[in-house]
């Protein structure tokens, strides 16, 4: 029995994957490039599986790892293999070109419009963090917090329940139409640090503080 598979390859498969061995978690890692997916299990280390998108993920939590256009296309195409599942989407649907945008209408979310292609529990989650804080697992040394959204109560526990066995705090801001908040708030983070008048290099947090 496998806990997690993170779907993709590239440096928040890295982030989240670290998290998840430190966690003890049992971690499969798929993606395209069966030798990117590989190394990746390699250098994670542990007992981490790797294979390619043309097998089904064996773990109870999805995590996809990719962008918002690259989510939609895997989750079609496993169709009833994510039945079951939870499926956490990290991926924020940004303009990539100008960082001050969201892609998606504004009644909606990456995360609602992903669940509508999938039988399996849709949990909004680690959108927040950036690649390289979650390989550290904490900024100025606070842990980093992870905003969860989604209408599984169960779901939601479960990906609490692995964020806090990989050292960091999880949040339950509500049902799956706040991801639509969270993925906002993070473009304002996103066009901050990709500003090169200011002095921040994708190495902040997004925290609670009281």
């Amino acid at each position: 029995m496998t806990d997690i598979t993170i779907i993709g390859n590239g440096n928040m498969a890295r982030g989240i994957g670290t998290r998840a061995v430190a966690a003890g978690k049992s971690l499969q890692i798929l993606g395209r490039d069966a030798e990117g997916a590989e190394a990746l299990a390699q250098e994670l280390g542990g007992d981490t599986l790797s294979g390619t998108t043309a097998e089904p993920p064996a773990g109870d939590i999805v995590v996809l790892a990719l962008w918002f256009d690259a989510a939609k296309e895997v989750v079609s195409a496993y169709n009833d293999a994510l039945a079951g599942k939870i499926i956490v989407d990290i991926c924020n649907p940004v303009d990539t070109q100008t960082f001050d945008s969201l892609v998606v209408p504004a009644d909606t979310s990456a995360a609602q419009e992903i669940a509508k292609l999938t039988g399996g529990d849709v949990v909004k989650a680690f959108n927040t963090t950036f690649a390289g804080t979650l390989m550290a697992g904490a900024v100025a040394g606070q842990p980093l917090d992870v905003f969860i959204a989604g209408d599984s109560a169960d779901a939601k526990a479960k990906v609490a329940e692995f964020a806090t066995a990989a050292g960091l705090r999880p949040l339950d801001v509500g049902g799956l139409r706040h991801a639509r908040e969270l993925e906002g708030i993070q473009l304002l983070a996103m066009g901050l640090s990709a500003n090169p008048d200011n002095e921040f290099n994708w190495d902040t947090a997004l925290k609670l503080i009281r």
